[in-house]
């Protein structure tokens, strides 16, 4: 009997809940675990790239695994919070937000970009915008992805508010609601101007959806702690521990790569309190970011 289990679409947020998990509780060894990852491409090719992950955790936990994609970040904030996601590859605010509301997730392992667990997110203007840093965004249209995603609202955002601007007072804010939307609105001419990571920024451009010469960084921010995988705390202690060494012990250039990282490290809650600061400086409500 194989200890694999392919999903062949994603898992939206009505299925989840109409579905539930079925089959036991939380991580019970009679249902395949449950890992979510992050809704930043299409539900089917997040599913397909991701196959050898679910292969591999399927292996190192010696039981059924099965990949999940909600609709957004609200929707696997609320599905995690519900046990019906065991493990989550979550965005930092969007693991903030998740703390907020189910004080017990544990996050555990942080994206590598090289040997760092930090990264950082860029704005990015149209070539032929006219604006060459963040205060030209002055009276522009500016393009966030999703309200809950640090590196494509939060951070730049803030890069924003430090050049003296301010959402909805001097300049138009839209979401698009993810990173490459926000490139391609970018380079489209929808918008002036577009904050997102800077890592999938680079990739848009190698992989030629994004043309240099139609879009570029006018500016990069400062460090902050990556992606974290986050657990229940529901999970038998010994699972935990368990999937907290598949993680770290996760080398291989194939399965790393649609995951965006060089590897994962260890992490822990209060890495994470810069982020809650950010939120505290801009004032953002989180409750309208469900």
């Amino acid at each position: 009997m194989t200890r694999r289990s392919a999903v062949t679409g994603a898992l939206l947020l009505n299925l989840v809940l109409v579905a539930g998990c079925g089959g036991g509780g939380t991580g019970a060894p009679d249902r395949p675990l449950k890992v979510a990852l992050l809704p930043d491409e299409s539900p089917a090719t997040i599913i397909r790239k991701n196959g050898p992950l679910r292969d591999y955790l399927a292996s190192a936990l010696k039981r059924d695994v099965e990949l999940v994609v909600t609709t957004d970040y609200s929707s696997m904030i609320e599905a995690m919070r519900r046990g019906q996601i065991d493990v989550g590859y979550f965005g930092p605010l969007s693991y903030v937000l998740l703390k907020q509301r189910m004080p017990a997730a544990v996050a555990f392992a942080a994206k590598l970009e090289g040997t760092s667990p930090t990264y950082t997110a860029v704005l990015v203007a149209g070539s032929e915008s006219g604006v060459s840093k963040p205060a030209d965004l002055k009276g522009k249209t500016v393009a966030f992805g999703d309200p809950a995603s640090t590196s494509s609202h939060l951070i730049p955002k803030t890069m924003l508010l430090n050049a003296g601007l301010k959402a909805g007072q001097d300049y138009k804010e839209v979401f698009v609601g993810a990173h490459d939307a926000v490139a391609v609105a970018v380079q489209n001419g929808n918008a002036a101007g577009g904050g997102l990571s800077r890592y999938l920024f680079e990739s848009l451009v190698e992989q030629g959806t994004i043309k240099p010469d139609r879009a570029k960084v006018i500016a990069e921010s400062d460090r902050y702690p990556n992606y974290p995988w986050v657990l229940s705390s529901e999970l038998d202690p010994k699972l935990q521990e368990a999937i907290k060494a598949a993680f770290y012990g996760l080398k291989d250039p194939a399965i790393l790569k649609p995951l965006k990282a060089d590897g994962f490290a260890p992490v822990k809650d209060e890495d994470y309190d810069v982020i809650r600061g950010l939120v505290k400086v801009l004032g953002v409500d989180l409750e309208k970011t469900k």
